[in-house]
């Protein structure tokens, strides 16, 4: 029996495009970002660097998952020099020319889906279509839509570091149905990490559906950062192994 919903709600990473080798993007996509601070009078070496970039980090990622904020990038990168001593605002030029060479790295790493394009054409026009992603980095998500020619599938688009909230707070969730004029209940959301994706959607009213593969980058961080285990057990409405089961529960 089909799921009577009216809109559906994707996930971006490890849903609608795949993070090739896991965390594996992490240390080149740093690496990039030191050399550009090196390049504008940054003499600390990578390794310093690092390490109080990570410290700077899991910092902000544990007062996130407690307020379920989303802070852009910059101001990690900005918080790590100014405790290096160096005192750049998150929107100064050097701050955001380090982010955009991290992300720039990062999307190296990032490949579409190969179900993505044809179920999205499929299902274009029968639903209402949307993105809700967690990244801190918004103009990486907007670059990879427009490589991968997907924006025009979507009648509203979302993404945490541009709204400063994340999943699972049902906040970033409501936004969605808001802006497509949809209750809860015709909503189906389509995400990888059960955490995030099942109990964010549960919690927001909306059908969650589990797309569970072999390897999820973004379910199983290290260097990408291990969140409090709490809810990975929440169970979803359906299981699919690719989107292209998607055609046939909807």
């Amino acid at each position: 029996m089909p799921m009577p919903v009216k809109a559906v709600l994707f996930d971006l990473f490890d849903t609608l495009v795949i993070i090739e080798g896991g965390e594996t993007f992490y240390e080149p996509s740093l690496r990039k970002l030191h050399e550009f601070l090196t390049k504008n009078g940054v003499t600390t070496s990578f390794n310093d660097f690092s390490h109080i970039y990570f410290e700077v980090r899991d910092k902000l990622y544990e007062e996130s998952s407690k307020s379920l904020e989303e802070p852009h990038f910059n101001v990690r990168v900005s918080r790590t020099l100014k405790k290096l001593g160096y005192n750049l605002e998150a929107q100064h030029p050097i701050v955001t020319g380090a982010t955009n060479v991290f992300a720039d790295e990062f999307i190296r790493y990032v490949r579409l889906d190969d179900d993505a394009v044809e179920v999205l054409e499929k299902l274009h026009g029968k639903y209402k279509l949307g993105i809700v992603s967690n990244f801190a980095i918004p103009e990486a998500v907007w670059t990879l839509l427009e490589k991968f020619n997907l924006k025009k599938f979507f009648d509203v688009i979302i993404v945490s570091g541009e709204i400063n909230k994340r999943k699972p707070s049902p906040i970033i969730f409501e936004k969605a149905l808001k802006d497509l004029n949809i209750k809860p209940s015709d909503a189906a959301f389509v995400g990888d990490t059960p955490r995030l994706d099942v109990k964010g959607a549960r919690d927001a009213g909306i059908k969650p559906i589990l797309i569970r593969r072999k390897r999820s980058a973004t379910d199983r961080p290290t260097m990408i950062w291990t969140p409090p285990k709490d809810d990975s057990n929440l169970q979803p409405d359906i299981i699919i192994k690719s989107l292209r089961e998607l055609l046939v529960i909807l």
